[in-house]
């Protein structure tokens, strides 16, 4: 990235340009990217291509003033925080689902940062709801943030021979349910492709399946736009729920409460109207 494109990204999530790379800045980078840079898969319903590669990750984000999902986010995210010093490292995850079983390799793309002056941190822009900061590296103790209490776990190692040594796997557990698996081995950007190209075409993936655009409030609530129907959560867990009627309440949701302006209402492909998804 150069120094107009970090400007202009700090100018987007409405941050000054830090003088060091901190713990606080992390923080607040993290906390400011969530409240406006909205979690969606608009793209896929849309027909736009998803490229994993910084300049048309940041032409996305940054340029179109639009979100994404965890590669797109993360990808972008993890671009920002290296120009601006910190040590970033790109983590392949697998998400656990409700059987209990684990997503497809490289299901989930989440960032290993290290500070200046607080070590290593996990950092997440790309999972829609989870923490609202960066969480500690460290495994064993719970971690209390607004989004839950958190625990990094280590896992049992996989049979010998299916990874190199030194490279164990995680367990990020919220509230005592596992959320992803992740490997500590450092990714590329490139190595996501096949897992985007699944998520992103697959009948049997839930963002080929459903629409979603959603961010955290200012006020530690979260906003959701599911196709027609707009939730908004409030910071105690309470819920207003309604269906939109007509396109151009559809179309001006988009645009007044995530800042995405669309020519056209996305629909779920196959479908005849918005899908659901939360």
């Amino acid at each position: 990235m150069n120094s107009a494109q970090v400007d202009a990204y700090l100018s987007r999530l409405g941050v000054r340009p830090p003088a060091w790379p901190t713990i606080d800045v992390l923080r607040e980078l993290q906390l400011r990217h969530l409240q406006t840079v909205p979690f969606e898969n608009l793209a896929i319903h849309l027909g736009e291509e998803i490229v994993l590669e910084e300049k048309r990750l940041l032409d996305k984000v940054v340029g179109a003033r639009r979100g994404g999902f965890c590669y797109e986010l993360n990808g972008a995210f993890g671009a920002l925080l290296a120009a601006l010093g910190y040590d970033v490292s790109l983590l392949a995850g697998r998400g656990h689902t409700e059987e209990g079983r684990l997503g497809i390799p490289y299901d989930h793309l989440a960032l290993r940062v290290r500070t200046v002056d607080a070590g290593e941190w996990l950092a997440d822009v790309g999972f829609g709801a989870l923490s609202h900061y960066p969480l500690v590296f460290e495994e064993g103790h719970e971690q209390e943030d607004p989004g839950g209490a958190f625990r990094i776990i280590q896992v049992r190692p996989e049979p010998p021979g299916t990874r190199g040594p030194g490279t164990p796997d995680v367990d990020l557990v919220r509230d005592g349910r596992p959320v992803y698996r992740l490997e500590t081995r450092p990714r590329a950007l490139g190595d996501f492709v096949a897992g985007a190209w699944w998520h992103t075409t697959s009948p049997q993936s839930h963002f080929v399946q459903s629409l979603v655009c959603s961010r955290l409030t200012e006020d530690g609530g979260r906003i959701t736009l599911s196709g027609r129907q707009l939730k908004v959560t409030a910071p105690d867990g309470t819920r207003d729920a309604r269906e939109l009627e007509t396109d151009e309440e559809v179309l001006a949701v988009y645009r007044e409460r995530f800042g995405i302006v669309l020519d056209r209402v996305p629909v779920v492909r196959g479908s005849g109207g918005g899908g659901g998804a939360s």
